[in-house]
């Protein structure tokens, strides 16, 4: 067979990234199926008019290809978000099992978020697994990472590759990935990059005017990295140099002495705290309640403000943190020189899209596409592999 020849079709195909991937190493989409039209649409301008409107949970289409990809929803499996256990889009994990055991691929990869294999939420993906072993397919977890899959980002997925045939080792060779400076370099003028400058005089631009490249708004940690609030008074309201020394003492305290078996931090004893810092600190615990900076709970007290990730601002030197479908919010991510957030294209950009892919309908729904597909590099990288090594072997 010739690589002129390889087909691929895909489940929750969103904007087409994975089939990007593949098309870029010879494969030829000739199916797609999404629930939403936008994405649809937007796949078929760009990839190929192949897909088509499709609920999968209802739906069992018809399909005949070599490999069959499917990118299910993560947003209940992420720890992004509430990973709620009943999130009914956690069942299309399953769907994608069996829509690809009534197809009968030659190799079927499903692709997710790392988190859907823990705790009680790996049963979906154990259970799929299952299935395919008892249907004669051969099944490895394979694990990717953006800077070494090509990807100028700190996205990390989770793929299961499913194939007959012979054993394979699943060992995927790295890839370069391109600086995050050369990613944002000469955007101006594309369709799709439209930035917006925070307001002078704002808030949100005093707050990003503290923030330095490869640092973020967080008063949870105590590290170069962070910008606590009681440093940027301007904003936040001043503080004395024994008061931010009683909030540092907190911050290492919440999440040294636990007394809950759930969350990553505690509320604090006032007690604890002077002793910590080895003098009576009632007067600024009490300060600090009364400005804000400081909440009681019980007879304890916390952090009002428990941030733990905003305005990150990026750093041309390092990969950008991963591209989400929130990616435009300047109160999440900056840009790494400019007091904004970042532009559709960027994104787009960083995920390892070209230029020349559309970019419809608003700027939310340009993020919602982006942030959720599979970077077309990590395709790349999966389709590789499976021309190299599972087809060769696959019955």
């Amino acid at each position: 067979m010739t690589v002129s020849e390889l087909t691929v079709a895909s489940l929750f195909s969103g904007c087409g990234g994975f089939d990007l991937g593949f098309e870029a190493e010879g494969f030829r989409p000739t199916a797609a199926f999404d629930i939403s039209p936008a994405v649809v649409d937007t796949y078929n301008r760009n990839v190929a008019p192949v897909a088509r409107t499709c609920d999968l949970s209802a739906e069992t289409p018809t399909i005949s290809s070599d490999v069959l990809l499917a990118g299910s929803p993560c947003q209940g499996f992420s720890t992004a978000g509430k990973r709620d256990l009943a999130d009914p889009r956690n069942d299309l994990l399953i769907r994608a099992g069996e829509i690809a055991l009534a197809s009968r691929p030659r190799v079927f990869i499903l692709e997710n978020v790392p988190a859907a294999i823990s705790g009680r939420h790996g049963t979906r993906w154990e259970k799929v697994e299952a299935m395919l072993k008892v249907a004669g397919y051969r099944v490895s977890r394979v694990t990717a990472e953006g800077p070494t899959s090509g990807v100028a980002q700190l996205r990390k997925r989770l793929f299961l590759v499913a194939w007959k045939g012979n054993e394979v080792r699943c060992d995927l060779p790295d890839v370069l990935a391109p600086s995050l400076a050369s990613c944002l370099s000469s955007v101006a003028g594309l369709q799709g990059h439209d930035p917006i400058i925070l307001p002078p005089g704002s808030r949100e631009r005093a707050i990003a005017g503290r923030i330095r490249p490869g640092q973020k708004l967080c008063n949870v940690r105590v590290s170069d990295a962070a910008v606590a609030t009681w440093e940027i008074p301007e904003v936040f309201g001043p503080v004395s140099t024994a008061e931010a020394e009683v909030l540092r003492a907190i911050v290492r305290l919440r999440r040294r002495d636990r007394r809950r078996n759930f969350g990553d931090a505690d509320p604090v004893s006032p007690s604890k705290v002077c002793d910590f810092l080895g003098r009576c600190c009632e007067q600024e615990i009490s300060s600090l309640l009364v400005t804000g900076y400081l909440r009681r709970i019980d007879e304890f007290v916390d952090l009002t403000h428990t941030y733990n990730g905003k305005f990150r601002r990026l750093n041309f030197d390092a990969p950008s943190p991963t591209v989400d479908t929130h990616f435009g919010d300047p109160g999440l991510f900056l840009h790494p020189s400019e007091h904004r957030g970042m532009t559709p294209r960027e994104a787009a950009r960083i995920q390892g899209f070209s230029d020349t892919f559309e970019l419809p309908g608003s700027r939310s729904q340009a993020f919602r596409m982006i942030g959720n597909a599979v970077p077309p590099p990590m395709g790349a990288k999966l389709a590789r592999f499976v021309r190299s090594a599972l087809l060769s072997v696959a019955a």
